[in-house]
């Protein structure tokens, strides 16, 4: 593999804290690398250095000639007065981009429901997210350095850019650094895993689930002094082991390791006793909602909704930006009143809910953390134990200095974890947590799932973090079109919906094109010899998508004669059937093409 560019002995320090000591890193063509580590540790200087936007103390940074990086920051410098147009594609002609299958894919990707001569200014921060990841990804380069590209991006949004990612070089060409909290598209993308903490830079081989277990054993074998956070990833790895069925197609994650490092590891959950627990605080009625709908003006949010929520259930709630997931859950506490039908809520029911801006504590910035805490009870139970609020705190990874903090001093993951075990004191029993891993790290994220895991009560959760999702919730259902649907195939189904629902929007839109006639002229505008050497182009292409259609099928049904705990073998049928699905897309596009150039 050829190098592109890497450091050697690299420190940085600044005036109050040194970011790194002796780092020395390689990236070479191929390389798609993930990197995690706590809030502040230093991610984005990471990328800073090796980009050559920021200089080390000490070191070198080192970049094979000719090698183009692009940077995708977490701040956008995008001009309020642009054009979305003018921001994506810049000066390149219209009939150049869009005659490009690569672009158009990006485009129709992020920013398809964006008005294209709309102005930058007028966006919102989500959809000026989409536009300049739209930017940085129409740009060749050798080297994609992204910064947290998956903020602000909904589950379809980021499952699109998951498998961009995965096909935008040949294998062994170009390199990925990608910077996110997000687990699920981690594994999706990443072949590496480079870890930031204390002053140096630890590399792992695999994506996040090699690289758990990978910690798990070096620090089994170390035997650090380290014991709770290996605590913490002896329970992410249970569960990246027991879960979702897509875990199992990762090669690099070596099953028969995982399972020797948590036997004794008891399950996440008893859901049963949870239940159980939850009945004897709540009663049987927790909330029901009969034919209800919600319209503002000419606009239906919620049409004819059905839905039953009981006692311990834990509920995930998916849906598009803007499909009413937050109006849905006003109605559901009995803050709006709905248009038509009924809403019943259990005489127990205490309802708790973590907002995604914090605006609960906005009202304590000039308290000190000990001051909040004293508002309650000095010993709860949790899991069996008697804990104080500081003992909770410390799990939530404060150190006891931060309990002499003024909370408006505290950074932004800080607020997140006091203001979830603040409501979590409150004692509700229902909770409801809108985007909680907001400003968390992935060692915080799997801090919260265990905090959660024996929490006994209803849950609704709504998150576009994947791995969250199933991590924490029993069942899924989705805000679609008006209506909640249950998703027993969890988050797969729902992305199958909506892009079924989006094709038969497009078929619908062009055959609706094509009922319009030409202006001035109702017959093919193409000369005859063109228009015949489209048809057979365009026969033969039909006859290629049926040709790979049942050759995709064959190799599918190869999978249920593999054994399932055979996860090179099933892992190598998988790309096996990526490689033919890829075939297919491309030929699909040149069908559409070829259907336009004849209509």
């Amino acid at each position: 593999m050829a190098y592109l560019l890497g450091c050697e002995n690299v420190r940085l320090e600044y005036p109050t804290k040194r970011v790194f000591d002796s780092v020395t890193l390689g990236i070479n063509e191929g390389d798609r690398v993930g990197i995690v580590g706590g809030n502040g540790d230093g991610k984005s200087t990471l990328l800073s250095l090796l980009s050559g936007a920021l200089d080390p103390d000490n070191g070198r940074v080192m970049r094979r000639g000719g090698t183009a990086i692009h940077v995708l920051e977490q701040a956008d410098a995008l001009d309020p007065d642009a054009t979305i147009a003018r921001a994506v594609v810049g000066d390149m002609p219209e009939h150049l981009w869009a005659s490009d299958s690569r672009i158009r894919s990006i485009i129709n990707g992020l920013a398809r429901d964006l008005p294209w001569n709309g102005r930058i200014g007028e966006l919102s921060g989500g959809q000026r997210r989409r536009v300049d990841l739209a930017r940085v990804l129409i740009a060749d380069c050798d080297v994609l350095m992204l910064d947290e590209p998956t903020n602000h991006l909904d589950v379809h949004a980021i499952a699109w850019l998951a498998e961009h990612l995965k096909t935008r070089w040949p294998k062994k060409s170009g390199a990925l650094l990608v910077v996110t909290h997000d687990r699920w598209f981690l594994d999706e993308v990443c072949l590496g895993m480079w870890e930031v903490h204390h002053e140096r830079v630890e590399q792992f081989e695999g994506g996040y689930s090699a690289y758990v277990l990978q910690r798990v054993e070096r620090a089994e074998a170390a035997m650090t002094a380290e014991q709770k956070r290996r605590n913490i990833m002896r329970k992410e790895l249970a569960w990246l082991s027991r879960g979702a069925q897509a875990r199992s197609t990762k090669p690099k994650f070596r099953v028969a390791a995982a399972h020797a490092l948590i036997d004794n590891e008891p399950p996440l959950r008893d859901s049963l006793e949870l239940r159980r627990t939850a009945m004897s605080r709540l009663g049987k009625q927790v909330v029901d909602l009969t034919n209800v709908t919600e319209r503002f003006g000419e606009n239906t949010v919620l049409d004819h909704v059905t839905w039953h929520i009981g006692p311990g259930d834990r509920f995930g709630i998916l849906g598009e930006n803007g499909s009413g997931k937050t109006t849905l859950l006003r109605v559901i506490q009995g803050a709006l009143e709905p248009t038509s039908g009924t809403v019943k809520v259990g005489s127990t029911v205490r309802f708790a809910m973590l907002s995604q801006h914090l605006d609960e504590l906005a009202a304590h910035d000039g308290k000190r953390v000990r001051e909040l805490l004293a508002r309650y009870k000095t010993r709860y139970e949790f899991e069996g134990r008697e804990l104080t609020p500081a003992q909770l705190l410390e799990r939530l990874g404060f150190e006891p200095t931060h309990l002499s903090a003024y909370v408006s001093d505290l950074s932004g993951g800080q607020k997140r974890r006091l203001q979830l075990m603040l409501v979590l004191l409150d004692q509700p029993n229902v909770l409801i947590l809108d985007e909680p891993d907001n400003d968390l790290d992935t060692d915080m994220l799997a801090v919260l799932e265990s905090l959660l895991d024996g929490w006994p009560g209803t849950l609704l959760l709504i998150t576009h973090d994947r791995h969250l999702m199933e991590r924490v919730t029993d069942d899924q259902f989705a805000l679609f079109d008006g209506t909640v649907r249950h998703l027993p195939g969890g988050v797969d189904e729902y992305l199958r919906l909506l892009d079924a629902r989006d094709g038969e929007r497009s078929e619908s839109a062009s055959l609706e094109s094509r009922r319009v006639p030409k202006a001035g002229n109702a017959q093919s505008a193409l000369p005859s010899g063109v228009e015949r050497a489209l048809k057979k182009e365009l026969a033969a292409t039909e006859r290629k998508l049926e040709s790979l259609g049942t050759r995709a099928e064959a190799i599918r049904a190869e999978l249920l004669q593999v054994d399932p705990s055979d996860y090179v073998a099933l892992g190598d049928v998988q790309a096996r059937v990526h490689e033919v699905e890829l075939e297919i897309a491309v030929l699909e596009d040149a069908w559409v093409e070829l259907s336009e150039k004849l209509s």
